[in-house]
């Protein structure tokens, strides 16, 4: 099937349509790397003041989308910066986020990824997160298992079976390992900290590293037991949470209400219903 034939896609696609999700996070990745380090240059604020954007995350998107252009001309494209937004004519959609995590990045903070998605009509249908702080690379097709490439070698993400101190095994909320972020609103901030209050003393202990793609492809690995965010958009998470269904973990919506945006909460299922009743 050539580029903008049909709409959806074959199952033979998924494998190619993720090399190409690879190859584009790759190439933000190195090249946000070559400018990791040398200061907040061409630096501006979008929604609020600590809701920033620099060069790199522009040149990152820009590169990416090239490429994209270039091998699916056809398809849309997502992208978090300069309002990329275009539909396509394949039934394809491309969601980027070039740079997640522009505030570490800008503060030399080792935490920052590259996220590219690709999806149809269904949902999610391959996507990549590289972290060129520790080359790995996490992807996950709709047909395949998550993967994590590291070190020259390749593993499968299972997320967490068990506690790794031993007590009271996997999927008690009490000794569980939780990620989550803050939006940039300071009134949004201030409603997540109440939530943030009850959660506390309920949970072994709360990490918030400052990069939701991370985060997900962080718990899918294993590393954290849990993970919920409020205010994340669809470039955030779109790699990410394909790789944690393809990880085995359960993947629900925090539905937006009147005080606190929509966000998304995933865990192993026997821990999200946990989780779920208390940041929900």
């Amino acid at each position: 099937m050539g580029a903008g034939a049909t709409a959806g896609v074959r199952v033979s696609e998924p494998g190619e349509l993720l090399e190409l999700a690879v190859a584009a996070a790759r190439l933000g990745g190195e090249l946000l790397a070559q400018r990791a380090g040398v200061g907040a240059r061409g630096v501006a604020s979008k929604s609020t003041p600590t809701d920033l954007v620099s060069e790199a995350d522009l040149a990152s998107q820009r590169a990416i989308r090239e490429l994209l252009a270039a091998r699916r001309p056809d398809d849309g494209f997502l992208g978090e910066e300069e309002e990329a937004n275009t539909a396509g004519e394949s039934g394809l959609r491309w969601i980027v986020d070039p740079l997640d995590g522009t505030v570490n990045f800008l503060f030399g903070i080792p935490q920052w990824a590259v996220s590219v998605a690709v999806a149809d009509e269904l949902g999610t249908v391959a996507g990549a997160v590289y972290d060129p702080n520790r080359d790995e690379l996490f992807v996950a097709s709709r047909s395949g298992p998550a993967l994590l490439e590291a070190a020259g070698a390749r593993s499968e993400l299972r997320g967490r079976s068990e506690d790794p101190r031993g007590e009271g095994g996997a999927g008690r909320l009490a000794t569980a390992m939780v990620a989550t972020g803050l939006a940039y609103d300071a009134s949004v901030r201030e409603r997540q900290a109440a939530v943030l209050a009850n959660l506390i003393p309920r949970a072994r202990d709360i990490r918030r590293f400052g990069s939701a793609a991370l985060d997900l492809c962080w718990t899918a690995a294993g590393r954290y037991d849990a993970y919920y965010e409020r205010s994340v958009k669809a470039w955030d998470v779109a790699a990410g949470e394909l790789i944690c269904r393809c990880a085995g973990l359960e993947v629900l919506e925090l539905a937006a209400g009147a005080e606190l945006p929509w966000g998304i909460l995933v865990a192993p299922s026997r821990l999200a219903s946990q989780l779920h009743a208390i940041v929900g």
